[in-house]
């Protein structure tokens, strides 16, 4: 497993060691809990490597970390490459679908399983180890390495805009590294250009002042009916939004971004096997490419909706209250605040004033140049470090707080870490294997040699 690099198998046990103590913290944003605990133990870990370490506070929300290895005598201190990461992580529910503890570290012969492992606290001590080893190689840091750790990326990281507008020279830097990636299904490292937006909601509605009995129903109307009809007016069956002006605003991708997506392999048979899928692809029923469709088009999607008596056995109720949790993913142009006047201009104007919006969180979307040199540069160190050619993913479907960094940073952002298709992102025993563990620091540290010119 060392044979690329062996210099780290002296490090491997202290790293789990540090991997341990940070999983060991629950530290869920969405519950209010162990951000503090976090915090603490990365500054530790940070000053311990030989950083300046800065806990920021003075925003609202959870404290954000900032860390600075200054470049040194020999190294480049005009050039400053920034880490983006976080701390939080999902609740672990649900619990009993876990085979080990999840907040224990647990290790098998290829896994390494704790809830955050992968999403986001191994790419975490994934790269400080890079930092560290590329230290003691040069004896010196290459270039100026910023770390930007925020603990509220899981809700939306609602705080971080403000952040960085007050911190802005914390972070100010000439590119970005984002906080994920995976290897698919044919062991391909996937290098992400981009996110995503989101616009979340919660829409509810009541009908009477409590439940009633359904022999009513004849005159009365439910809160689940109501709501259910509100909902059906939101997309067509082929999942097309059906809301007025949705689309207006919408940068489309350049021909260069649409080749880039149409490059890119889909095996749809056997991603309906693995998923076990019942239905068709929505691509397919409006006949359009799906790769095209996941980077660059925007999306409603229903989470889950509740309402009414679903016990065990009969009960015969009119419900009065409904309440469905919405998301629309967003791509570059599309703002959250408007998306949510436009939903309520359309529920206003297909009958439904009575259901109330209440919008949960907001990221605009962003996409990076593909043609950027820093693009370039880091598929070619992954082409050097992995066994199989990377592919470039100018859009993940996914969502983050990269516009945040982009726009006012002004810097190209690639996503690339150590996750893998098996990895159980924000499900139970979620997971990495050490083999990508190591691929992933080979591939920081190249980054890093090569963005200061250590290596041409």
């Amino acid at each position: 497993m060392f044979d690329q690099i062996p210099e780290l198998e002296k490090q491997w046990e202290n790293m789990l060691q540090e991997l341990q103590e940070l999983i060991a913290i629950p530290s869920i944003a969405a519950q209010n809990k162990g951000s503090d605990k976090a915090i603490n133990l990365l500054s530790q870990l940070f000053k311990q490597a030989g950083a300046s370490v800065e806990v920021l506070t003075e925003h609202r929300g959870f404290p954000v970390l900032s860390v600075l290895f200054e470049a040194g005598p020999e190294g480049d201190s005009e050039k400053t490459l920034l880490f983006y990461n976080h701390y939080d992580v999902q609740p672990a529910d649900p619990i009993e679908e876990w085979n080990s503890e999840p907040f224990r570290l647990t290790e098998t012969e290829e896994l390494l399983i704790g809830r955050g492992i992968g999403d986001n606290k191994g790419d975490i001590i994934a790269r400080l180890t890079a930092v560290k080893l590329l230290k003691e190689e040069l004896g010196y840091s290459p270039c100026r390495i910023k770390f930007l750790i925020e603990g509220e990326e899981e809700i939306g990281s609602p705080s971080l805009a403000a952040c960085l507008e007050q911190y802005q020279e914390h972070f100010a830097s000439d590119v970005c590294v984002w906080e994920f990636g995976n290897k698919d299904e044919n062991e391909r490292l996937n290098v992400v250009a981009g996110l995503k937006g989101m616009a979340y909601f919660e829409l509810s509605v009541q009908t009477s002042e409590s439940d009633i009995h359904s022999s009513q129903g004849v005159f009365i109307d439910n809160a689940a009916w109501r709501l259910t009809h509100a909902l059906t007016t939101l997309r067509d069956s082929n999942g097309q939004v059906l809301i007025k002006g949705f689309y207006d605003d919408i940068i489309k991708a350049t021909e260069q971004e649409i080749a880039t997506a149409a490059s890119l392999p889909f095996d749809g048979e056997e991603i309906k096997a693995r998923l076990g899928l019942k239905q068709p692809f929505l691509s397919e029923r409006r006949g359009t490419n799906p790769n095209y469709d996941k980077a660059y088009e925007p999306t409603v999607n229903l989470c889950g909706i509740t309402s009414g008596y679903s016990g065990e056995g009969a009960k015969a109720v009119l419900p009065y209250k409904a309440a469905a949790k919405v998301d629309f993913r967003l791509v570059p142009g599309q703002d959250p605040d408007k998306i949510s006047k436009l939903l309520r201009k359309h529920l206003d104007d297909n009958g439904f004033e009575d259901v109330v919006i209440n919008q949960l969180n907001g990221q605009r979307a962003y996409r990076s140049n593909p043609s950027d040199p820093f693009v370039d540069m880091v598929l070619d160190t992954a082409a050097e470090v992995y066994e199989n050619p990377p592919l470039l993913i100018p859009t993940h479907p996914g969502s983050g707080p990269m516009y945040e960094i982009g726009h006012l940073l002004k810097v190209p952002i690639i996503s690339t870490g150590i996750g893998w298709i098996g990895s159980n992102y924000h499900a139970p025993n979620e997971s990495i294997r050490k083999a990508d563990m190591v691929e992933g620091i080979i591939h920081i540290k190249e980054i890093i040699k090569r963005f200061s010119g250590e290596v041409k």
